[in-house]
């Protein structure tokens, strides 16, 4: 089956399934795994090229509509009858995992989703385990962009994800997945971690420095402690298995005495292709 992935997400799911040989081409923003750094481009997932597409002849395109404006790729699709299929943006890391069930489904590898999604529960059963015996839930804001400020809410994935690293969202008091508020706010909210996961942007162009200049920041217990910090944007905001991976980081953080090491550039589902120390 010749496939072409047209967001970042659904490229790391096939690779979750070994099926990144499968893939005829993907869109600009897709980087992982290495393997797929050859492959024919389609363009940003948000003005994919379909006469690039048709080309490829696909057997079946995997779309989605996690971001406002990928609506056109899909009547595109359509107008061409090309055959896709679109991924659920899915809301908790459960919904996450589930998603590797139905791509197995849809692409007849039924067996190795199956075995892939029983790792990803086992990796979430032990991580809420562990979360229990942090005694002291540590604060968390996550930054998704500086100006203007966002920051998921209460029905973010990021909110699981602190809860599972003994901590919680300074912000889960907003219902919404994504929130607008300002440095100020933030501010006043002090939380025990900064984490800046600018969306988009590279962890090594994302400066601490930038952010220390904000008013009074400098005085935040955070900041005090040492506890801002810039972290892997792939892993905290992309609705892939990674986010396991990302779990792994931020809670080697929160609790480093009660949770696994992180080694950068592992991964907790993938065997030995990483180190998941416990």
């Amino acid at each position: 089956m010749r496939l072409i992935s047209i967001c970042p997400s659904n490229t790391e799911l096939l690779a979750y399934l070994g099926l990144t040989s499968s893939l005829a081409g993907v869109d600009d923003y897709s980087d992982w795994p290495a393997e797929i750094n050859d492959l024919p481009r389609v363009g940003p997932d948000l003005n994919i090229d379909m006469d690039k597409v048709e080309e490829l002849k696909p057997d079946l395109v995997l779309a989605s509509l996690t971001v406002p404006g990928m609506e056109k790729n899909i009547e595109e699709l359509e107008k061409r009858r090309i055959p896709y299929y679109i991924v659920p943006n899915p809301e908790t890391l459960t919904e996450v995992g589930d998603q590797l069930l139905l791509l197995g489904e849809l692409t007849n590898e039924q067996s190795a989703a199956e075995k892939m999604h029983n790792k990803f529960t086992a990796v979430l059963n032990e991580y809420r385990k562990l979360s229990g015996r942090a005694t002291k839930k540590k604060s968390i804001y996550w930054e998704w962009w500086a100006k203007p400020v966002f920051t998921p809410g209460a029905g973010n994935w990021l909110t699981e994800i602190s809860e599972l690293a003994g901590g919680y969202n300074v912000f889960k008091d907003k219902e919404e997945a994504s929130v607008q508020t300002d440095w100020e706010d933030v501010r006043l909210r002090d939380p025990d971690i900064i984490a800046a996961v600018w969306v988009g942007i590279r962890k090594e162009k994302v400066k601490p420095e930038i952010i220390l200049k904000r008013p009074l920041w400098k005085e935040m217990d955070a900041v005090k402690k040492q506890n801002l910090f810039i972290l892997e944007e792939p892993l905290f905001c992309r609705p892939s298995p990674r986010l396991l991976t990302g779990l792994q980081r931020i809670a080697s953080l929160t609790h480093p005495d009660i949770f696994p090491m992180y080694k950068e550039g592992s991964d907790v589902l993938l065997g030995d292709k990483n180190d998941y120390d416990k």
